[in-house]
C-alpha cells in the first residue's frame, strides 16, 4: 500500500544561533602606539521564525526534516570589527499549524493566515567589546562579553484544516459523495468502510460567484475518542470549522441517535464544537419517498436545520447549499477560534493519545544527536575577562 502524502503531524528539534563573543584587543601599531581598545562587538546567533504558506497543505516537506539549526553569530575582531550576524531560518508552514512543545506539550504559538510571522526561537545576542567599555577613567579595559547562548526546543507541529463547513458522519454516511457532487474535489468513493483515510477539502460554488469551503474527515464511530476506528487522529480538523454538517443515512434504523453518538464523541474530544453551529442532513434519500420523508422529519431534533439530500440524484442539494450559505452569514456564527487556555482543556488527553496511536503505528521516539559539541558556558557575574 503507497504511504500517504498527506502529513499533518512532525517532531523536530529546532536550536537558534547562540550569539559571538566580543573581542578584547588594544591597538598597538608603530605609528600609534597608545592606540587603545578596538574589539568589536560579536554578531547575533539567527532566529527561526514560523511562516504561513497558503501554497502547503499539508507538512510533507518537513517530515524527514528532523533538526533545523540557525546560524551562530561570528565573533568580533580587531580594529572594532563587527561580527556577522547568524543567518534567519524561516520554516514555511500550511495555514492552520498549531506548534506544541513536545517535551511539556505546552501550547507555544497558532500560524492562521498566508504571510504570517511568528518568532519560534531567538537567537542570542552577541557579545559587547572591549571598545564598548572605554571610560575616562578605564581607558583601556581588558575584557569583553561573551555572546548570548543558544534556544533548544524540541517542536511538535500539528495541522487543523481551516475550512467553513466540516463533514462529520459514520463511515459510507455519503460525506465524499457529497463533496464529489459540490466541489472540484475527487476523494475516494467505494462501497465499504474507511474508503476515507485523509482529509480533503473542496471549494463549493454558490451564487454570485460566491464560495465556501468543505473539509471531509474520515468517518467516525461511536468510541472514536477513545481511539477506535481511526481515533482521534482526525478530529481536530474540524475544530477550526465554522460549521458542522451532520450527514446520516436515510435508511438508518435510528436517525437521531446515531446524530447523537456523533454529537457525543465531538463532546468527548472537545466540548468547545458544541459551541458549533450545526445543520443535520440526511443522505441516500433517493431510496425514501415523500411520505417517508415527511414522517422521519417528525422525529428528528427541533433545535437545528434539517436537509434530506441525495448526492446522486441531485435531490435537494440546491436546499442544502442554501440552508449552509444562511448558517455561515448569520450574525450568530462566529469563527470558533481555539485559544491557548481552550487547548489546554483536552491538550493531555490529545497529546498522549495520539502518542499512544503513533506508538503502535511504528513511530519510535526520535532520538537527537547534536551535529556538534556544545561549548561549556561558565557562570560569570558581570563579563568574562579575556586578552587576545
Amino acid at each position: 500500500m503507497a504511504e500517504s502524502n498527506f502529513v499533518d503531524y512532525v517532531k523536530i528539534k529546532c536550536r537558534s544561533g547562540k550569539g559571538g563573543k566580543g573581542s578584547m584587543h588594544l591597538r598597538h601599531v608603530k605609528y600609534n602606539p597608545n592606540g587603545g581598545p578596538d574589539g568589536g562587538d560579536g554578531g547575533r546567533g539567527g532566529n527561526i521564525y514560523l511562516r504561513g504558506n497558503h501554497n502547503y497543505w499539508t507538512l510533507l516537506h518537513l517530515k524527514f526534516q528532523r533538526h533545523i539549526f540557525a546560524e551562530h553569530g561570528g565573533n568580533g575582531g580587531r580594529d572594532k570589527c563587527h561580527g556577522t550576524d547568524g543567518k534567519d531560518i524561516y520554516i514555511d508552514v500550511p495555514c492552520g499549524t498549531v506548534v506544541y512543545d513536545a517535551e511539556t506539550g505546552k501550547y507555544v504559538c497558532d500560524v492562521m493566515h498566508d504571510g504570517q510571522v511568528v518568532m519560534l526561537l531567538k537567537g542570542g545576542r552577541g557579545g559587547l567589546g572591549n571598545y564598548q567599555f572605554r571610560t575616562a577613567t578605564n581607558q583601556a579595559p581588558r575584557y569583553a562579553q561573551p555572546g548570548e547562548p543558544m534556544q533548544e526546543m524540541t517542536v511538535i507541529m500539528e495541522l487543523k484544516l481551516l475550512a467553513d463547513v466540516g463533514l462529520v458522519g459514520f463511515p459510507n454516511a455519503g460525506k465524499s459523495t457529497l463533496l464529489s457532487a459540490l466541489s472540484s474535489a475527487r476523494p475516494k468513493i467505494a462501497n465499504y468502510p474507511f474508503t476515507t483515510l485523509e482529509p480533503s477539502l473542496g471549494i463549493v460554488a454558490y451564487r454570485d460567484n460566491q464560495s465556501f469551503v468543505m473539509a471531509d474527515i474520515p468517518g467516525i464511530i461511536e468510541g472514536a475518542s477513545e481511539g477506535k476506528g481511526l481515533g482521534l487522529r482526525f478530529l481536530r480538523h474540524i475544530e477550526r470549522n465554522s460549521l458542522l454538517l451532520f450527514m446520516v443515512p436515510g435508511d438508518t434504523d435510528d436517525i437521531k441517535r446515531e446524530y447523537e453518538i456523533l454529537l457525543n464523541e465531538l463532546s468527548n474530544f472537545n466540548p468547545e464544537m458544541l459551541d458549533k453551529h450545526r445543520v443535520l442532513a440526511v443522505t441516500k434519500c433517493d431510496l425514501l419517498d415523500d411520505e417517508l420523508i415527511e414522517m422521519l422529519r417528525e422525529t428528528l431534533p427541533d433545535d437545528l436545520p434539517v436537509v434530506f439530500i441525495s448526492s446522486v440524484t441531485g435531490f435537494g442539494i440546491d436546499e442544502l447549499k442554501d440552508v449552509l450559505w444562511r448558517e455561515l452569514n448569520s450574525e450568530s456564527n462566529k469563527l470558533q477560534s481555539i485559544t491557548a487556555e481552550d487547548t489546554l482543556v483536552h491538550r493531555d488527553k490529545d497529546m498522549s493519545r495520539f502518542a499512544a496511536e503513533m506508538m503502535a503505528e511504528g513511530e519510535d521516539d526520535i532520538e537527537f544527536i547534536d551535529e556538534e559539541d556544545i561549548e561549556d558556558i561558565e557562570e560569570l557575574e558581570d563579563f568574562e575577562y579575556e586578552e587576545d
